[in-house]
């Protein structure tokens, strides 16, 4: 099983000395034991642009994988989105996953004009057969030649489906490769679950093994309480779409909170459940976690 590290790109603290967090966060993945550098998109919230991101992260790795996880196909023009995800597939030499998911916060559809309407697995699914037109070099309607630069690899970036749900994923078996869950009470039955609907969807489909990932929150202490507190501050931050009083109720069993052997036990758990890769999502902004994940995984 692989190890992702996701960047802090939903902390408050972010931009405090400048951009140099996330340079230093992305060069110390790549040269640490991770197989996949992640990041996540908002746009009703103070995270950096994910595209823009992109660009800049696949100049500052070499190594490692890069992930969406996940872009919502339908806050942006699908086209210009294509061409956007090929120009950093190019970037990175097709290092590119492409995380693909609905979203569940109206906000960023409203101030982006986004249709409401749209916020449904159908036009997903739509807008991620033209994100595979386009970069298959077909011409699209309006279009007098194919639209460039063609993706590093044929047939461009693989596409995962980021959901929770195995209504989501029984629908996600005819475009995408792979799943890119979530497990918010750090669940590896629950998640072995969600893996046998796809397999029995994908194989139904007629279409290979898909790619099994899932991702939770994490923070890190010595035993002392901390890593929880730190957790909550982060879901208060992140989840400022919800009722305050909902996230208090949910803080206590949401994501990892505990000592390095154990995260590294619950890094087992979900490895012995068929895991391919776990993604990490960080509550703090201090690359030293990067340095710790680091650490228990050699």
């Amino acid at each position: 099983m692989q190890v992702g590290m996701t960047l802090p790109v939903m902390e408050p603290d972010l931009w405090d000395d400048g951009a140099t967090t996330l340079e230093e966060w992305s060069r110390a993945v790549d040269e640490g034991p991770f197989g996949t550098l992640c990041f996540g998109e908002r746009i009703a919230f103070d995270n950096p642009e994910t595209l823009t991101l992109l660009g800049a992260v696949a100049a500052w790795t070499s190594r490692v994988q890069l992930a969406t996880t996940v872009v919502v196909p339908q806050l942006h023009d699908p086209v210009l989105l294509a061409k956007s995800l090929a120009t950093g597939d190019r970037l990175c030499a097709g290092r590119l996953t492409v995380g693909l998911g609905v979203g569940g916060r109206e906000e960023d559809y409203r101030v982006v004009g986004a249709d409401l309407a749209g916020q449904t697995m159908r036009e997903m699914a739509e807008r991620a057969a033209v994100l595979r037109t386009v970069w298959s070099g077909s011409t699209v309607a309006g279009a007098s030649r194919p639209i460039g630069p063609p993706p590093a690899r044929p047939g461009g970036p693989d596409l995962l489906v980021g959901t929770m749900g195995p209504r989501t994923i029984r629908s996600a078996a005819a475009w995408a490769d792979g799943l890119a869950g979530v497990t918010l009470d750090v669940d590896p039955g629950g998640v072995r679950r969600l893996f046998d609907v796809a397999e029995s969807a994908w194989a139904e489909a007629g279409r290979g093994q898909p790619r099994l990932t899932t991702s939770f929150w994490f923070a890190l202490d010595d035993g002392d309480g901390s890593a929880r507190a730190q957790v909550h501050r982060h879901l208060r931050h992140y989840m400022s779409w919800l009722p305050a009083d909902l996230v208090d109720a949910m803080a206590p069993t949401t994501g990892f909170a505990g000592t390095p052997a154990q995260l590294r036990d619950t890094l087992r758990r979900f490895e012995d459940v068929g895991t391919d890769e776990v993604h990490l999502i960080p509550t703090g902004s201090d690359v030293a976690q990067v340095e710790a994940v680091a650490e228990l995984l050699r």
